[in-house]
């Protein structure tokens, strides 16, 4: 992998740890890859499981390939592959021109390296992005079953980021991938059609990739339905011709809205029927007789094109389609209904901040370990003024600090409220105090990295997590703030470490460039990306 290509691009690949990543990787070692054609500058593997092991993402596939260039894995935090795919874009060298993401599900043909770099040659400065084209292999001695068919449907998608090459220029200039998409479905058709209304085209290249049919159990047809809710996402933010727009084909909610009524009646019409009222004995059999011609429509209409009787899989795929046809109408329902709350007043992206939660020791406050003397209380150079700032650019403001002292038996929990109180004086008043008196043996919701402060203070405050920025100066701050959904900033100190820095999204050299870069993002400003680099340092953690 030496050399330098004439488009330079990153590989970044979101992973939640399944065996199909490892035959992803042996297929990315095994690339064509030259002096002309030299592949990716840097591979980056975002591990995005909620919770790690030590033996984390294996990379033992990509070692021959790639001798001492970089290759990281980086820490997703299980928020869904959109999260995932700018936690990866974004910790990209910013010298490289294109990010090509690949989804850990699929395997790339050994000309895959040579054909991407075709295909980025062929773009002009107004293409933001190249779509690489998806083959589904599927069994050749009987009909596809209808999750090999759902899968399939991938062949005909469009800007699916199963592989998709994108400008960092214009994920930059468009905030990435919308982060409040939780699962692999409409984030791509979001974010192509941003781009889209930022001036700029997306268009289809030669290259091409494989798209294995996963494994799958009886009821993955119904969890796929909790995609209605995303349905209810593009509608709000692009309103009612949306699938046009996004090119989606038109789905089968309204046969499924006439089901789940049809259901209810029939219960509702039961359930009078056995309380005497009149005219209940004809709903339920309406009901009935509706549900049940509604019910063999979806059954015929999934069975016709799958293995008949006498194939291999007939009987369990008979079985799945009985089951599900029963259960997907309502299960669809209740998550379009579920995505229309939770979305009713959703905004676009990316989400301005309305609030900055700072972490006490080492940012708002020189560190002294276990303080519990409010005389001790030292405020970083500036610290004042800079909390009077985000005050008066409007937005809320918070401490979040993990205090084991208290569990370790250092301080009381009376010490730890006169020093807070002095910092209140001195800085405040801060909206909301979130403290954790826990030990890192108790395992608590609160103790950050954990998240249950940053969502506490969210609630507190009145603000979404997302709308939240949390500045802090050491990896544990971070972690909180990307496992509850929130932006950070890192602050490194003498404490920091270079691993940390390193992992952060988004770093400044002092409080002062922090406060800054928040004020951008709340007015909807590009910052400087020279604001967010800093030296890496080493340290020990903290105490805290």
């Amino acid at each position: 992998m030496s050399g330098t290509a004439q488009s330079p691009y990153a590989l970044v690949i979101p992973s939640v740890g399944r065996p199909s990543l490892d035959r992803l990787l042996e297929t990315v070692a095994a690339l064509d890859t030259g002096a002309v054609h030299p592949g990716p500058v840097e591979i980056v593997v975002v591990d995005d499981r909620r919770e790690t092991t030590a033996a984390g993402i294996r990379l033992a596939p990509l070692m021959p390939m790639v001798g001492g260039d970089p290759v990281r894995v980086v820490r997703g935090y299980g928020r869904g592959p959109a999260a995932a795919r700018n936690r990866g874009w974004r910790a990209v060298d910013r010298a490289v021109d294109w990010i090509a993401f690949v989804d850990d599900d699929v395997e790339l043909p050994t000309t895959w390296a040579r054909d991407l770099a075709a295909d980025l040659a062929d773009c002009p400065p107004d293409v933001a992005a190249s779509q690489g084209r998806i083959t589904v292999p599927l069994p050749a001695d009987r009909p596809s079953t209808d999750w090999e068919r759902n899968t399939a449907s991938l062949e005909e998608a469009d800007w699916a980021t199963a592989d998709m090459a994108y400008r960092r220029s214009v994920l930059e200039e468009v905030g990435g991938l919308d982060e409040r998409f939780p699962r692999a479905y409409r984030e791509d058709a979001d974010l192509a059609l941003r781009v889209r209304l930022a001036g700029y085209r997306l268009v289809r290249g030669r290259r091409h990739i494989l798209h294995p049919v996963r494994p799958a159990d009886v009821w993955v047809s119904q969890r796929v339905q909790a995609g209605n809710a995303d349905n209810a996402l593009m509608r709000r933010l692009h309103g009612p011709h949306w699938r046009t727009q996004a090119q989606a084909p038109a789905g089968a909610f309204g046969w499924h809205v006439a089901s789940t009524a049809a259901a209810a009646a029939a219960v509702i019409g039961a359930v009078g029927r056995v309380a005497g009222s009149r005219g209940a004995g004809r709903l339920a059999g309406a009901g009935a007789l509706a549900w049940t011609a509604l019910y063999g429509r979806f059954l015929g209409q999934r069975l016709a094109p799958g293995p008949r009787p006498g194939d291999p899989g007939f009987t369990a795929e008979l079985r799945q389609m009985i089951l599900t046809s029963a259960t997907i109408p309502p299960t669809a329902v209740w998550h379009r209904f579920r995505g229309w709350r939770q979305h009713r007043s959703t905004g676009s992206w990316p989400v301005r901040p309305r609030a900055v939660l700072f972490d006490r020791d080492g940012t708002l406050v020189h560190d002294v370990p276990y303080n519990g003397d409010p005389a001790q209380v030292d405020p970083v150079d500036g610290a004042r003024g800079l909390v009077d700032r985000v005050r008066a650019a409007g937005l809320a403001t918070a401490v979040i600090t993990n205090q084991s002292g208290i569990a370790r038996g250092l301080i009381t929990r009376d010490k730890v409220d006169a020093v807070n109180e002095r910092i209140d004086r001195l800085l405040g008043p801060f909206d909301s105090w979130q403290i954790c008196p826990h030990g890192p043996a108790e395992n608590c919701p609160c103790r950050k990295p954990r998240p249950g402060m940053v969502l506490a203070a969210a609630q507190a405050l009145g603000v979404r997590p997302e709308e939240c920025v949390v500045i802090g100066d050491i990896g544990a701050d971070i972690e909180a703030a990307q496992a509850a959904g929130a932006r950070s900033v890192l602050v490194p100190t003498r404490v920091t470490r270079a691993a940390e820095v390193a992992d952060a999204p988004a770093t400044a050299p002092d409080l002062a460039t922090a406060v800054e870069l928040v004020l951008d993002w709340s007015s909807g400003r590009q910052p400087d990306p020279t604001l967010t680099s800093t030296p890496t340092q080493d340290g020990e953690q903290s105490t805290t």
